[in-house]
C-alpha cells in the first residue's frame, strides 16, 4: 500500500531537466559552466561548487536567480497529478539536487509536505559564494534521506514510490518499491524502474501509482 510517493524535481515537476545549467544561461557562463559540470558533477561535487559558486558566480547579483526560480515552467498535468495524490491521502516528497528556493515554489503551489534540495546562499541580494548541498549531486544521498523519511514516518520502504529521470535517481530506484522512470535519458535508470513512462505529461504516471 503506497504511503509516499518523493519526486525528483528538474524534467519531473519543472521542464528544465538541470535547473543549474539555466542558471548558467541566466549568469551567463553557460560554456564554462558545462564544462565544469561534465567535468566535476560525478565525480567532485565539491570541486564544481568551487569552481562555479566560489569562482564563477560569487559576487553576482541575484535577481536573474530569483527570476529564474519564478518563472520556470511546470511541466503539462503537474497539477493534476498533485490534486489527484491528495484525494489519496498521500504524503509527498521533493528530493532533488536542485536549488530549494524552486523546491519551496513546488511545495507552496502544490501542497508538498517535505522537501530537501541544495541551498545556493544569497545575502544582501547578492550571491555569497557559499553552498548548502546535502543532496549533492543525489546518487546514495537520495536514498538515505528516503530512508530516513521511512524511520520518520514508520513506514517500509515497498510503501514508498520514486519518479525520476536520470542517474542521479539511481540509488532511490533501488531503495524504493515502485520506481516510476519518467520521461528518463538515462538506460541505467530505466533497467531498474518498475514502470518506464515515455511522455512530457506527467497526468501518464497515474496509472501506475495504484498499480
Amino acid at each position: 500500500m503506497t504511503k509516499l510517493i518523493c519526486f525528483d524535481m528538474d524534467g519531473v515537476i519543472f521542464e528544465p531537466k538541470n535547473f543549474w545549467i539555466e542558471l548558467h544561461k541566466a549568469f551567463g557562463t553557460l560554456e564554462e559552466g558545462t564544462r565544469l559540470t561534465n567535468t566535476y558533477l560525478h565525480t567532485d561535487y565539491d570541486r564544481l561548487v568551487q569552481e562555479v559558486v566560489q569562482r564563477l558566480w560569487k559576487g553576482r547579483e541575484a535577481q536573474p536567480y530569483y527570476h529564474l526560480v519564478n518563472s520556470i515552467k511546470y511541466l503539462p498535468g503537474v497539477k493534476e497529478v498533485f490534486t489527484e495524490i491528495k484525494k489519496q491521502d498521500w504524503l509527498t516528497a521533493i528530493i532533488s539536487s536542485a536549488s530549494i528556493d524552486l523546491a519551496r515554489r513546488a511545495q507552496h503551489d502544490l501542497g508538498i509536505d517535505f522537501i530537501y534540495a541544495n541551498e545556493l546562499v544569497i545575502k544582501n541580494n547578492l550571491v555569497t559564494g557559499e553552498f548548502i548541498w546535502p543532496l549533492g549531486a543525489g546518487k546514495e544521498k537520495k536514498a538515505q534521506i528516503i530512508k530516513h523519511l521511512c524511520q520518520d514516518l514508520q513506514i517500509a520502504p515497498e510503501e514508498v514510490i520514486f519518479i525520476g529521470d536520470s542517474d542521479t535517481d539511481l540509488e532511490a530506484f533501488k531503495f524504493v518499491g515502485r520506481a516510476i522512470s519518467f520521461n528518463s535519458y538515462s538506460p541505467q535508470l530505466d533497467e531498474v524502474a518498475t514502470h518506464i513512462v515515455k511522455d512530457h505529461d506527467l497526468r501518464t504516471i497515474l496509472p501506475h501509482l495504484n498499480s
